[in-house]
């Protein structure tokens, strides 16, 4: 059973924008870690940013300054701002979230962009 969903990705033109959108069960939501991954063909799935609960943030140095993360704990759900986009932002972009040990994931949506 997929409990976090992701929505938002498609395709756009390098320099471009997108924003991602995950929401997540309140159990799963609240109080723990969320994260952006992603994962381009042939490459191993990497963290791209990470918010706690409080709101502190981190980026992958890939991505510091274009990407955005956010959540809304009282809807349960988390967004990435894309900015500036490169080609080498094509992947499956999965949503997570941590709870204690034990790991969510969504089933990803798909950013392409094209140079």
């Amino acid at each position: 059973q997929v409990l976090l969903v992701e929505s938002g990705g498609g395709l756009v033109q390098a320099g471009g924008s997108l924003r991602l959108s995950c929401i997540a069960p309140e159990e799963i939501f609240s109080r723990n870690v969320m994260a952006w991954y992603r994962q381009a063909p042939g490459k191993q799935r990497e963290l791209v940013a990470q918010i706690s609960s409080f709101g502190t943030t981190f980026y992958s140095d890939s991505v510091t300054g274009r990407f955005t993360i956010s959540r809304d704990n009282a809807k349960n759900t988390m967004s990435l701002q894309m900015s500036e986009l490169k080609p080498e932002d094509t992947a499956v972009y999965y949503c997570h979230g941590l709870r204690g040990m034990q790991e969510f994931w969504g089933r990803g949506t798909q950013v392409t962009v094209s140079s």
